[in-house]
């Protein structure tokens, strides 16, 4: 094995990484008045404070998250100051064991046995990934949902049931959008279907029945009981505020800033409208095309074939589609991403991937400094250039979505029959 590329010293320079971060975020928060940590940490920290206070975290403004998270973080109200900084300690631990898991499925037989020198290889483009790294140390909780969605992706391929449906449960609960591989993973354990030609009204009921296997009932029992317990205690605590504000507040969120969403400059008007509930928002309609792709087209062509591949698939339909996409958003599909490159033409083509990686950096680039030149320096560059921008953004992601697609489509599901075929006849 490489010296470069040994356990110790991956995920030694990930844990620096963080910690020389960490240690900036400190100084750049005391001496520039242009913060480090992220706006939505403080709003973590507050819900936290009011939770120590015996009151619901929903009284500080703007927090639209699981209770469990304010609850996690209660440690930052606690008299010493250094106890601040303690969640995001745990995001970027977090990012860590996210990428052990990453190097575990890789290394599995179900992953491609793959040796340890390769697994830290693509393992690294989420351990020593800057963008990751300064988003948990800046204090977004993305990385806590990075552990859950891994370890579900480990559970199913393991074909650990019970423990998949608790973290289904568990990421939903405390994301919304994990519910989107509810269909990859229910066709992903159903029994084989016989390719003998047949009616099309026995083929459907071919592909019904073979959905109603011991695996997916399982898994459908574990999700739902975990999911509902965990919102009825919320409810029964917080009342019909938790509702509102973890899960139908998003429905109708209008979120105009730092959003690369060709969206943006509708959902722009939209805010500014002196009655934004009195018309008809074309944006509200956003889900439609998004959840199609990302929960039922992609699911029903892929899902046979990789597992991982599908749910990256899925996410970045979900991200791109989504009528606000932050740099945070990333983040779920990135932490996908090491699972499949090993098989993806974008590194056995390496023109492609660098051109690839090349316009989805430089668009990004330039919607950033249209955005910089709205919001530093006042100059209003809604159209043509944020708009165009986005749109220039949108379009090299449809483009990436349909060479994963491409490369997902292409991978050989025989194995997965198989296993499927064994744990139906036990």
């Amino acid at each position: 094995m490489s010296s470069y590329w040994s356990p110790a010293i991956v995920f030694g320079a990930a844990v620096l990484l963080r910690l020389v971060l960490l240690l900036y975020g400190l100084f750049q928060d005391a001496y520039s008045p242009l913060k480090y940590t992220d706006i939505d940490y403080f709003v973590f920290t507050d819900a936290a404070r009011y939770v120590s206070r015996g009151r619901s975290p929903y009284d500080r403004e703007t927090y639209r998250y699981t209770p469990l998270l304010a609850w996690m973080l209660l440690p930052t109200t606690w008299p010493n100051s250094g106890w601040f900084s303690f969640g995001k300690v745990v995001f970027a631990v977090a990012d860590i064991i996210t990428g052990w898991l990453i190097v575990v499925i890789l290394r599995s037989r179900v992953g491609g046995s793959m040796s340890m020198e390769r697994s830290l290889r693509f393992a690294s483009i989420w351990l020593l990934n800057p963008m990751v790294a300064t988003i948990s140390t800046r204090g977004s909780s993305e990385g806590l949902l990075g552990v859950m969605i891994v370890s579900l992706v480990w559970a199913v391929l393991n074909r650990r049931i019970e423990l998949a449906g608790v973290l289904l449960g568990l990421a939903v609960h405390f994301k919304i959008y994990p519910f989107i591989y509810a269909p990859s993973l229910l066709l992903y354990l159903a029994s084989p279907v016989s390719s003998s030609p047949t009616d099309f009204g026995n083929m459907v009921r071919k592909h019904v029945s073979s959905l109603i296997s011991s695996a997916n009932i399982t898994l459908t029992l574990f999700s739902f009981l975990t999911f509902m317990v965990l919102n009825i205690v919320m409810y029964v605590i917080y009342g019909h505020p938790f509702l509102q504000h973890t899960y139908l507040h998003h429905v109708t969120r209008i979120d105009h800033r730092h959003n690369f969403s060709p969206y943006n400059t509708l959902l722009y008007l939209s805010s500014s409208s002196a009655d934004p509930s009195g018309s008809f928002h074309f944006e509200s309609l956003a889900f439609l095309p998004q959840l199609l792709l990302s929960a039922v087209l992609i699911p029903l062509v892929l899902a046979k074939r990789d597992l991982p591949g599908t749910m990256l698939a899925q996410t970045f339909a979900f991200v791109a589609l989504n009528k606000v996409c932050t740099s945070q958003y990333f983040i779920w599909f990135l932490l996908l991403v090491p699972l499949y490159l090993p098989h993806s033409s974008l590194v056995s083509k390496l023109g492609l991937g660098i051109t690839a990686a090349a316009l989805w950096v430089g668009t990004q680039a330039l919607w950033l400094w249209q955005g910089y030149e709205l919001e530093f320096l006042g100059r209003s560059t809604f159209v043509p250039g944020l708009w165009g921008s986005a749109l220039l953004f949108y379009a090299v992601n449809m483009w990436i979505l349909g060479i994963v697609v491409s490369d997902v489509g292409k991978m050989n599901g025989e194995e997965v029959v198989v296993e499927s075929t064994i744990v139906s006849k036990n």
